[in-house]
Protein backbone atom coordinates (compact mmCIF):
# COMPACT_ATOMS: atom_id res chain seq x y z
CA UNK A 1 0.00 0.00 0.00
CA UNK A 2 1.23 3.08 -0.57
CA UNK A 3 0.32 7.01 1.72
CA UNK A 4 -2.15 7.53 -0.35
CA UNK A 5 -4.62 4.73 0.11
CA UNK A 6 -3.44 4.40 3.71
CA UNK A 7 -5.81 6.66 5.97
CA UNK A 8 -8.05 4.89 4.21
CA UNK A 9 -7.79 1.46 6.08
CA UNK A 10 -8.44 1.90 9.88
CA UNK A 11 -6.98 -0.97 12.02
CA UNK A 12 -9.99 -0.74 14.22
CA UNK A 13 -13.30 -1.95 12.98
CA UNK A 14 -16.68 0.21 13.96
CA UNK A 15 -18.27 -0.06 17.59
CA UNK A 16 -21.17 -1.37 15.27
CA UNK A 17 -19.51 -4.18 13.50
CA UNK A 18 -18.08 -5.02 17.11
CA UNK A 19 -21.27 -4.78 18.71
CA UNK A 20 -22.98 -7.13 16.12
CA UNK A 21 -20.37 -9.54 15.75
CA UNK A 22 -20.60 -10.27 19.60
CA UNK A 23 -24.53 -10.46 19.14
CA UNK A 24 -23.81 -12.89 16.12
CA UNK A 25 -21.50 -14.78 18.12
CA UNK A 26 -24.17 -15.01 21.34
CA UNK A 27 -27.18 -16.22 18.86
CA UNK A 28 -24.59 -18.98 17.73
CA UNK A 29 -24.18 -19.99 20.93
CA UNK A 30 -27.35 -19.53 22.11
CA UNK A 31 -28.59 -21.73 19.31
CA UNK A 32 -26.22 -24.36 19.69
CA UNK A 33 -27.17 -24.71 23.43
CA UNK A 34 -30.58 -24.85 22.57
CA UNK A 35 -29.97 -27.32 20.30
CA UNK A 36 -28.17 -29.54 23.04
CA UNK A 37 -30.42 -29.20 25.89
CA UNK A 38 -33.96 -29.52 24.43
CA UNK A 39 -35.46 -31.87 27.10
CA UNK A 40 -35.07 -28.58 28.98
CA UNK A 41 -36.60 -26.65 26.50
CA UNK A 42 -39.76 -28.94 26.45
CA UNK A 43 -40.46 -28.48 29.90
CA UNK A 44 -41.78 -24.68 29.27
CA UNK A 45 -44.66 -24.17 27.66
CA UNK A 46 -44.03 -21.92 24.85
CA UNK A 47 -41.02 -24.09 23.32
CA UNK A 48 -41.57 -24.35 20.01
CA UNK A 49 -41.69 -20.34 19.76
CA UNK A 50 -38.03 -19.90 21.18
CA UNK A 51 -36.05 -21.31 18.42
CA UNK A 52 -37.66 -19.44 15.43
CA UNK A 53 -37.53 -16.19 16.90
CA UNK A 54 -33.71 -17.00 17.84
CA UNK A 55 -32.96 -18.07 14.23
CA UNK A 56 -34.87 -15.08 12.76
CA UNK A 57 -33.08 -12.48 14.47
CA UNK A 58 -29.73 -14.53 14.45
CA UNK A 59 -30.75 -14.22 10.65
CA UNK A 60 -31.47 -10.66 10.48
CA UNK A 61 -28.32 -9.86 12.16
CA UNK A 62 -25.94 -11.91 10.36
CA UNK A 63 -27.04 -9.98 7.03
CA UNK A 64 -26.28 -6.69 8.88
CA UNK A 65 -23.15 -8.04 10.44
CA UNK A 66 -22.55 -8.96 6.53
CA UNK A 67 -22.99 -5.82 4.83
CA UNK A 68 -21.19 -3.96 7.39
CA UNK A 69 -18.03 -6.06 7.21
CA UNK A 70 -18.19 -5.87 3.60
CA UNK A 71 -18.48 -1.58 3.47
CA UNK A 72 -16.04 -1.64 6.74
CA UNK A 73 -12.74 -0.37 5.63
CA UNK A 74 -9.84 -2.95 7.27
CA UNK A 75 -7.14 -5.12 6.63
CA UNK A 76 -7.61 -7.31 3.65
CA UNK A 77 -6.99 -10.49 6.92
CA UNK A 78 -9.32 -8.74 9.57
CA UNK A 79 -11.96 -8.16 6.74
CA UNK A 80 -11.70 -11.73 5.04
CA UNK A 81 -12.54 -13.12 9.04
CA UNK A 82 -15.14 -11.13 9.60
CA UNK A 83 -17.14 -11.32 6.11
CA UNK A 84 -16.61 -15.11 6.45
CA UNK A 85 -17.98 -14.88 9.93
CA UNK A 86 -21.19 -12.95 8.60
CA UNK A 87 -21.57 -14.87 5.40
CA UNK A 88 -21.53 -18.35 7.38
CA UNK A 89 -23.92 -17.11 9.26
CA UNK A 90 -25.99 -15.94 6.59
CA UNK A 91 -25.57 -19.35 4.96
CA UNK A 92 -27.10 -21.66 7.77
CA UNK A 93 -30.30 -20.18 8.01
CA UNK A 94 -30.44 -20.25 3.77
CA UNK A 95 -29.27 -23.63 4.07
CA UNK A 96 -31.99 -24.67 6.07
CA UNK A 97 -34.72 -23.28 3.91
CA UNK A 98 -32.87 -24.39 0.68
CA UNK A 99 -32.90 -27.85 2.42
CA UNK A 100 -36.51 -27.78 2.62
CA UNK A 101 -37.61 -26.39 -0.64
CA UNK A 102 -35.17 -28.79 -2.51
CA UNK A 103 -36.51 -31.78 -0.34
CA UNK A 104 -40.37 -30.51 -1.63
CA UNK A 105 -39.48 -29.84 -4.79
CA UNK A 106 -38.28 -33.08 -6.05
CA UNK A 107 -40.95 -34.79 -3.89
CA UNK A 108 -43.24 -32.78 -6.23
CA UNK A 109 -41.31 -33.22 -9.32
CA UNK A 110 -40.77 -37.19 -9.00
CA UNK A 111 -43.59 -38.36 -6.85
CA UNK A 112 -43.91 -38.94 -2.62
CA UNK A 113 -41.14 -41.73 -2.99
CA UNK A 114 -38.57 -40.04 -4.56
CA UNK A 115 -35.86 -40.08 -2.06
CA UNK A 116 -36.49 -43.66 -0.90
CA UNK A 117 -36.04 -44.16 -4.59
CA UNK A 118 -32.69 -42.45 -4.63
CA UNK A 119 -31.74 -44.34 -1.87
CA UNK A 120 -30.62 -41.37 -0.14
CA UNK A 121 -33.86 -40.50 1.70
CA UNK A 122 -32.83 -37.13 2.36
CA UNK A 123 -31.36 -34.18 0.30
CA UNK A 124 -27.63 -34.03 2.09
CA UNK A 125 -26.14 -31.19 0.05
CA UNK A 126 -27.91 -28.67 1.69
CA UNK A 127 -27.71 -30.67 5.13
CA UNK A 128 -24.72 -30.92 5.18
CA UNK A 129 -23.84 -27.19 4.39
CA UNK A 130 -26.73 -25.52 7.12
CA UNK A 131 -25.19 -28.62 10.06
CA UNK A 132 -21.13 -28.75 9.02
CA UNK A 133 -19.86 -26.42 6.57
CA UNK A 134 -21.25 -23.02 7.35
CA UNK A 135 -20.86 -23.61 11.31
CA UNK A 136 -17.30 -24.81 10.91
CA UNK A 137 -16.38 -21.72 8.59
CA UNK A 138 -18.52 -19.23 11.42
CA UNK A 139 -16.21 -21.27 14.10
CA UNK A 140 -13.11 -20.50 11.64
CA UNK A 141 -14.11 -16.87 11.16
CA UNK A 142 -15.14 -15.83 14.71
CA UNK A 143 -11.89 -17.20 16.01
CA UNK A 144 -9.68 -15.51 13.47
CA UNK A 145 -11.96 -12.05 14.10
CA UNK A 146 -11.18 -12.59 17.73
CA UNK A 147 -7.62 -12.73 17.42
CA UNK A 148 -7.15 -9.98 15.68
CA UNK A 149 -9.50 -7.88 17.61
CA UNK A 150 -7.70 -8.71 20.57
CA UNK A 151 -4.32 -7.88 18.81
CA UNK A 152 -5.08 -4.89 17.38
CA UNK A 153 -6.51 -3.97 20.93
CA UNK A 154 -3.00 -5.15 22.30
CA UNK A 155 -1.10 -2.28 19.74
Amino acid sequence: MDKETDFLISNKPTRAVIALFWALFAFFILIIASMQATPLFLIFRYAGFIMPIIAVIFFLVSIAFLVLAIRQKLEKLFKRFLILTGASAVGIPVSILLHGAVFALFIKLFGENFWERTGIGDEPFFFILAVIVCPIAFLVGAIGSIALFVKRRRT
